[in-house]
């Protein structure tokens, strides 16, 4: 019993005390409803409903998208398949300040497009107005969220029997005919679980609602940070945690319940089998159509973010960066100078800085927790099973509601009478930890589940130490996958915005919440900043997705 029970000490009491004492302060404070007015519960509802509304317009835009792209995935060769299939899917892991500013550096006032046309037409004031705008964050999320539509729904229709369509369009059926008496029944559940997944992923919005729409399109989590730091009003901004954890788990269980129908019914078979390649005229200008859309709509913020950071223009040189060429890393040279010299002033490559170091110490907790808790999970027994829901939780928890139960938790000495955990920086990497540490023992246990039991009994017959048998059984076999956890867990914490923005220090900011600063204020300069300092951490997350991607185990789900 106490082998059994040793594993679970460390991960148990970590989440005890930073995800569930926190939720449960939550639940305490939120169902107090003394000194409650009736315009806070007004409010509430109507923010409620505009969270819904944009969540159920963003999922209808995303499918629209998503099909298509599902179908030409599905059922066409082409060269650069798997790059742009990449393409699609490099989004979703991009923290949201990086997309803000890709779709800033592309779409807003100072973006390529309002510089463009200001060029062309000689005109004084940006002519598209986006950033500001519902457009932009529906824009957002369908960029980010259309590769769940192509990976769940695309994986079933690659594997549907094609056989079905050939005898409906033998039969005298038209295209239409066959898409929506054959095709769409079929692929359903595929369908509703990819709506329910991306629906929820934009209920729960924050940094794109927060950087691309503004305070003005409050959703549930953007509430919760106006009233949390802006007005002060904790019990409302619980209240408001309360009512998006309800939604939230809701939505996250009819996801679980139709997921496990995401097959490929009725024979299904190989995909390489309903490949083809494009050969009538419709085909063609369908897949260049495609590809075009593709480009366009995903290439073009990535490529703008990185290029409007070595780019300097007649809107910036007013300010204080010497002139010179078009072309310039004096944006880079900045992030490490206090021009005004103020003591106050954090110069954005410490932000860098601070970011690299929540990171790490991310990775070396996760795994530190991870490791005994997926070893004992490889092997469950009742107690694991028990154990295992409990341990997923903080994945449908929102980084928002997590920081607010920070605030509410750790606003008092802990340990010492002198020392406040809400005032250290090391509660960053503590919140991050919790978000993180679900994924980092899914992806430990499915690698320490598929090493055999007869060869660490082989290495004792032959004299092995444990942790000799460790050392060279086990951990040749886990070693990519604990590479893939520890960098998933490095990229959460260096794009993390949700739990930063309530938490970080000014003294001690991250990355993300630096980019929002200087995005917040106006000039060229600042401008130019937030545009380098977007472009580091889209380099350093995309190595991240590199990682997981090459490191992930076969046969884990696209998500």
């Amino acid at each position: 019993m106490i082998r059994r029970i040793l594993p679970w000490l460390a991960p148990s009491t970590f989440l005890g005390l930073f995800f569930f004492l926190p939720l449960a302060r939550i639940l305490a404070l939120g169902l107090d409803f003394t000194g409650l007015s009736a315009s806070v519960f007004s409010r509430i509802s109507q923010v409620l409903l505009f969270t819904c509304y944009q969540a159920a317009l963003s999922t209808l835009l995303t499918l629209l998208l998503g099909l298509p792209l599902a179908y030409l995935f599905a059922r066409f060769d082409f060269p650069g398949k798997a790059v742009f299939r990449a393409l699609t899917a490099i989004p979703f892991m991009l923290p949201t300040v990086v997309v803000a500013a890709g779709f800033n550096a592309l779409l807003g006032p100072r973006g390529w497009t309002n510089l463009a046309l200001m060029g062309i037409f000689g005109l004084e004031r940006p002519p598209v107005a986006f950033v500001g705008t519902l457009w932009a964050i529906l824009a957002a999320h369908v960029f980010y969220n259309t590769t769940i539509v192509i990976r769940l729904v695309g994986n079933a229709w690659a594997t549907l029997d094609i056989r079905l369509t050939d005898a409906s369009r033998s039969l005298g059926a038209s295209p239409l005919q066959t898409l929506l008496r054959v095709s769409l029944p079929l692929l359903r559940p595929s369908i509703f679980a990819a709506c329910l997944l991306v629906f929820l992923f934009d209920f729960t919005s924050y940094g794109v609602i927060l950087l691309l729409g503004g305070p003005k399109f409050a959703t549930l989590e953007v509430e919760i940070y106006i009233q949390a730091l802006h007005m002060l009003n904790l019990p409302a901004a619980s209240l408001l945690s309360l009512v998006q954890l309800g939604c939230t788990l809701v939505f996250s269980l009819m996801y679980s319940r139709y997921i496990s129908r995401v097959t490929a019914p009725l024979k299904p078979r190989a995909a390489w089998m309903n490949v083809q390649k494009p050969k009538k005229l419709p085909e063609k200008m369908f897949l260049a159509l495609m590809l075009t859309v593709l480009l366009a709509f995903f290439a073009l913020p990535l490529l703008a973010l990185p290029l409007r950071s070595i780019s300097r223009l007649e809107a910036d040189r007013a300010q204080q960066v010497q002139t010179g060429p078009s072309l310039t890393t004096a944006y880079y040279h900045e992030l490490f100078v206090n021009r005004r010299g103020s003591l106050f002033y954090v110069p954005p490559f410490e932000a860098a800085r601070n970011s690299l170091a929540y990171a790490s110490l991310t990775v070396f907790l996760s795994l530190l927790m991870g490791f005994p808790a997926a070893a004992a999970l490889a092997r469950p027994g009742k107690l694991e099973k028990w154990i295992d829901p409990f341990l997923m939780l903080p994945l449908g928890a929102s980084a928002v509601t997590l920081g607010l139960g920070y605030i509410i938790t750790f606003n008092r000495p802990f340990l010492t009478a002198h020392f406040s955990l809400l005032t250290s920086p090391i509660l960053i990497p503590l919140a991050h930890t919790t978000i993180a540490l679900p994924f980092v023992i899914r992806n430990l246990q499915a690698a320490l589940a598929l090493i055999p039991n007869r060869y660490r009994e082989a290495a004792a017959v032959l004299g092995a130490s444990p942790w000799q048998t460790w050392k060279t059984v086990d951990w040749p076999i886990i070693s990519r996958a604990a590479v893939s956890a520890g960098a998933f867990a490095f990229t959460v914490s260096m794009g993390e915005f949700g739990a930063a923005s309530l938490l970080a220090q000014p003294e001690y900011p991250t990355l993300p919440t630096a980019i929002y600063r200087f995005l917040s204020q106006p000039g060229g300069l600042n401008y130019g900043q937030a545009m380098a300092m977007a472009t580091i951490l889209m380099l350093a997350c995309g190595l991240g997705i590199i990682v997981i991607e090459k490191l992930r185990l076969p046969g884990t789900g696209e998500f």
